[in-house]
Formats: structure tokens, C-alpha cells, sequence
């Protein structure tokens, strides 16, 4: 029996002639299907844009069964594309790829939901993705790609922001006056006795509390957005979150990726930038994502059923909003 060495010379002799002939699209070695199973004998393969009977085609389009001894097989693959990468710019737009408001970033657009009252499809990511940690308006443009990604508001706008939940930040930079005037002061008088230590003002709600940091868009006529996520699939209803189930998410900077719940009714404190805010009930994985994956679908591993929204994360945990939180705070289903 022919080692892969000499099945392969085999191949290499001949792969002009088998890619030569119409709908082949490649050739290499593998090991030959026989009736739906693999056997443990090399063969040469072609592999054709779509299988076609062999009383359909032409003798010149037909593969040799053999070739210097050597079987073939014959394996559909479809049309082979270069792979665009996620922060690119798509068209039609699929979920699991770079999104965001004008002025942020970017993220993830999560997935396709539909509004509770009317049915109408939405895009469904995080409030700091769509809404720019609230500072966004309704009505706003959202891109894709996102602006970190080359998207831009005069021919990269997908959707408009249509509703998000305000974050309720439990510490931010100070807006009142008063309390303004008091650190400059304090500060003025730190340098004149030679103090190295200085007052920041800052708000404090110790009783401010989130379940979720989401938001959805409206995407804009003329543009098709679908209802696929790459790598995944059309997730079509939700599951809830146990401890140890496997899951699974594709994003903007990691792509797809796979992993285990390991906590559950968590509460968390969430940087974002000068500002935090604390989270209740919330999922927690292993590490799953990178900066960018944000607005992420959680996925049951088994099922295409969504558990939960990504939202934040570090080098060795990532944390989801439930999804059925979501939902019902954004007034939309699955």
C-alpha cells in the first residue's frame, strides 16, 4: 500500500488535470469516503464547488477514478472566498462583527431581536457600545464598522440608536460646582505647603445598582443586516444560565470562542474609564474575550439558544448580563 509521500507525488503529477475541469475548485490527499464512512486507505481528492451525479456530467468533466494506481474521492466544499476579517467592513451585515455609536470605539453587534410591541428587527449590543455610556441620543448613527475600525458616518451607517438602559454609576468625575471649587482650592493650598498629595472631586452613589448595560439600534433602510451570527448560527429563544454549562460567543476580537459558566448571581464592580458601576446578578465565564468583544451573544454550547450579553471582562474572567434581563429591560424577544 502507497505511503502519503507517494500518494501525494501522485497528486502533485496530476492536479493541473483534476483542476482543470469544471466546478473543481481544489485538490490535495485524504483519506476515501466509502458510502458515508472514511476508510483508512489515501486516495487523491478533488474538491468541487457542489457534487453532481456522474450521469450528469460530460466524460471531460468527470474526475479519473484512479490515477496511477492511486483512487480518488470526490468531496463538496462550495465556493472558497477569502475570509473577511471581523473588523471589516460587511455588507450584507452579519452579527459577531465590529459595530458602534459615532463617537465610541468599538464592539460587537450581538445579535438580531425583535421589539416586543411590533415585531420590528433591532440590533442588540451594549448601552457603552450603542449609547456611549448614556451620552448618546436617540436617533443617533451607528457604524460598521465601528470608528476604531475605519467606520465612517457617511457611508459606513447601519442603524440608528432606538433604546438603551442608563448605567447607573455608583463613582464619576464631580458635576457640582461646589465640590469642584473646594478640591481647587484644597489643591492650591497643597502646592503652597509643599504637599504632594491632591483632592479629586468626585460623586458618590453608594446605592446606585445595574442588571444590565445594553442597548439596541434600528438598522437603516436599504441596508440588510442578518439574522446569522458568524460561526454560530440563528439563535432562535433563550436558555438560563447553570452552573458549569458550556457556552460559547463570537466577537469583533477574538472570534469565536468557547468556555464554561462558573459563577452565577454575581455582583460586580465594572470600571469604565473614570467611572464605575455596580452590576447584580450577573454571569460570570472564564476568560472568553478581549477588549472589542463587547455586545457579544452568549450561546448555550448545544443549542442555539442565548443566555446571556457580554459586557465586560479581564484577563481571566468574562461577565454577561442575563439575556432574559435584557430582553425585558430593552422590551424585546428573541
Amino acid at each position: 500500500m502507497l505511503d502519503q509521500d507517494e500518494v501525494t507525488g501522485v497528486k502533485e503529477r496530476h492536479k493541473e488535470l483534476i483542476l482543470a475541469k469544471p466546478n473543481v475548485v481544489g485538490v490535495g490527499t485524504g483519506f476515501k469516503e466509502t458510502r458515508g464512512r472514511t476508510t483508512d486507505k489515501l486516495c487523491v481528492v478533488a474538491m468541487v464547488r457542489q457534487k453532481v451525479p456522474r450521469a450528469g456530467l460530460r466524460p471531460v468533466s468527470l474526475v479519473p477514478s484512479e490515477l496511477d494506481g492511486v483512487r480518488t474521492d470526490v468531496i463538496q466544499v462550495g465556493e472558497l472566498r477569502a475570509l473577511p476579517a471581523r473588523t471589516d467592513r460587511m455588507r450584507p451585515v452579519p452579527s459577531g462583527v465590529s459595530l458602534g455609536h459615532y463617537k465610541v470605539t468599538a464592539g460587537t453587534l450581538g445579535c438580531i431581536v425583535r421589539d416586543q410591541a411590533t415585531g420590528t428587527r433591532l440590533i442588540l449590543s451594549n448601552n457603552h457600545i450603542l449609547a456611549n455610556s448614556n451620552d448618546a441620543k436617540l436617533g443617533d448613527p451607528i457604524l460598521q464598522p465601528g470608528p476604531l475600525d475605519g467606520g465612517r458616518v457617511a457611508r459606513d451607517m447601519v442603524a440608528t440608536l432606538e433604546r438603551f438602559c442608563a448605567i447607573q454609576f455608583s463613582t464619576e468625575p464631580a458635576t457640582c460646582d461646589l465640590a469642584s471649587g473646594y478640591a481647587s482650592v484644597g489643591n492650591e493650598l497643597a502646592k503652597l505647603i509643599g504637599s504632594k498629595h491632591r483632592v479629586i472631586a468626585y460623586r458618590s452613589d453608594p446605592e446606585a445598582s445595574n442588571r444590565v448595560d445594553a442597548a439596541s439600534a434600528r438598522p437603516v433602510d436599504g441596508v440588510e443586516v442578518l439574522d446569522e451570527i458568524l460561526d454560530i448560527g440563528v439563535v432562535g429563544g433563550t436558555a438560563p444560565a447553570w452552573l458549569g454549562m458550556l457556552v460559547r460567543k463570537s466577537g469583533r476580537t477574538t472570534g469565536f470562542t468557547t468556555g464554561q459558566i462558573i459563577v452565577l448571581e454575581a455582583t460586580v464592580i465594572i470600571k469604565y474609564g473614570d467611572r464605575s458601576a455596580r452590576f447584580e446578578g450577573q454571569i460570570v465565564t472564564g476568560s472568553m474575550s478581549k477588549p472589542g468583544d463587547s455586545g457579544s451573544l452568549l450561546v448555550a454550547g448545544d443549542s442555539l439558544l442565548a443566555v446571556g450579553l457580554l459586557f465586560a471582562g479581564s484577563e481571566q474572567a468574562t461577565i454577561y448580563n442575563p439575556i432574559q434581563d435584557v430582553l425585558d429591560n430593552l422590551e424585546a424577544v428573541m
